[in-house]
Formats: structure tokens, C-alpha cells, sequence
């Protein structure tokens, strides 16, 4: 039975922005994820995806289906309507999906973790990477010798 997508399927700090683990981008294992009980239409897979812009979510579904992952059909019975759907390939990447999930949620802690720090020391090397910054923190670094003779004093 399929059940109903809602607003809070997915977290507001979104998984698999962070997950080291990319399936198509940012959206597609989310996407892959959504359509595991059977067909959405897009209105449908927006709800839980609200934080997509539609044409990212649009994006988002051709590399899926241009990867073979997902297919899209046109339904005319009862009007126009376009339907998702995991095809058999993108149905044998859920398993894996779910390991790797597995293994983010074990190390989310340190993933984090890692992130800040890189974040951390990224932060601080664009803060170096001004000029004057720059030319301070090399004369700070530098030994004292060298700052001496740079300057032109001499130790006698």
C-alpha cells in the first residue's frame, strides 16, 4: 500500500545534503527513496521536497531517467498526467541505498565533526588569503632571524 507524502518526511536538516554519498545529486536519493512504494506524480514528490524549487525537482527527475533509474509516463486517461516511477535499475539501487543510509545515521556524529573542522580551517585560510593578511601571518610564522634581517636591524 502506498503511503501519503508529507511536508515532514524529510528532515528539516536534510540527510542527504549531508551524507558523503551522492545518488544523481543533492535531491536524487531522496527522490529514489519517495518512489519506493510505486508512482508519484510531481505535485505529489513537491510536498516532501518543498525545500527543491521545481525546476530542481525537474532537473533532478531527467538525470534520474536519463540514467535509467527512473521513468516518467504520460497518462492521458482522465485528463494529462505525468507519473515516476523507479524502473528495475533504480528499484536494485534501494538496497544499497539503505546500507549507505545505515552508515551515515552510525557516523553521523563524525561526519559532522569532520565538516566543521574543514569548514573551520577553510574559513580561516580565506581569512589568510587577503594581502595584508597574508603578509602578516608570513612575518609571524617566519623565524626570528629571518624577521631581523627582514627588517633590517641588526643583532650586534
Amino acid at each position: 500500500m502506498r503511503r501519503e507524502l508529507t511536508a515532514d518526511m524529510v528532515d528539516e536538516v536534510c540527510p542527504s545534503g549531508l551524507h558523503p554519498f551522492r545518488i544523481g545529486d543533492k535531491w536524487g536519493g531522496l527522490v529514489l527513496k519517495l518512489l519506493e512504494d510505486g508512482p508519484r506524480r510531481f505535485g505529489e514528490l513537491r510536498v516532501p521536497l518543498h525545500r527543491a524549487s521545481p525546476k530542481v525537482l525537474t532537473s533532478s527527475l531527467r538525470a534520474l531517467e536519463r540514467d535509467g533509474l527512473v521513468s516518467r509516463t504520460v497518462r492521458t486517461d482522465g485528463g494529462r498526467r505525468v507519473e515516476y516511477d523507479l524502473t528495475p535499475l533504480g528499484r536494485s539501487l534501494l538496497g544499497p541505498l539503505a546500507v549507505a543510509c545505515a552508515w551515515a545515521e552510525e557516523h553521523w556524529e563524525e561526519l559532522l565533526d569532520a565538516r566543521e573542522s574543514y569548514d573551520r580551517a577553510a574559513a580561516r585560510g580565506a581569512q589568510a588569503s587577503t594581502p595584508a593578511v597574508a603578509a602578516a601571518t608570513a612575518a609571524a610564522s617566519a623565524p626570528a632571524a629571518s624577521r631581523v634581517a627582514a627588517s633590517g636591524a641588526s643583532g650586534a
